[in-house]
């Protein structure tokens, strides 16, 4: 279990271990979600083959449609190696 304190500005730092865990790094997206029983669920948000859209190439230059691929969309992000 981690702990984190709330700065007077209503920001908490995710403790490295579950940033690690969640391979989270700067500018990546989380959610909360209030449970009915008061808990607080948080969730690395991946991103989708939508939000790479265009960012591959044919050889002519081109951009290659996400429906061409063959892959539709959703999918996982790949993982980033991080320097200990």
């Amino acid at each position: 279990m981690s702990d984190a304190t709330i700065t007077s500005k209503g920001q908490v730092t995710i403790p490295v271990d579950i940033r690690r865990a969640l391979d989270l790094g700067p500018s990546d997206k989380v959610t909360f979600t209030l449970m009915p029983d008061g808990t607080v669920q948080m969730r690395a948000k991946s991103r989708s083959l939508d939000d790479a859209a265009g960012v591959l190439r044919r050889r002519t230059g081109t951009a290659v449609p996400i429906e061409l691929l063959g892959l539709g969309s959703g999918g996982t992000r790949r993982r980033r190696a991080r320097p200990d």
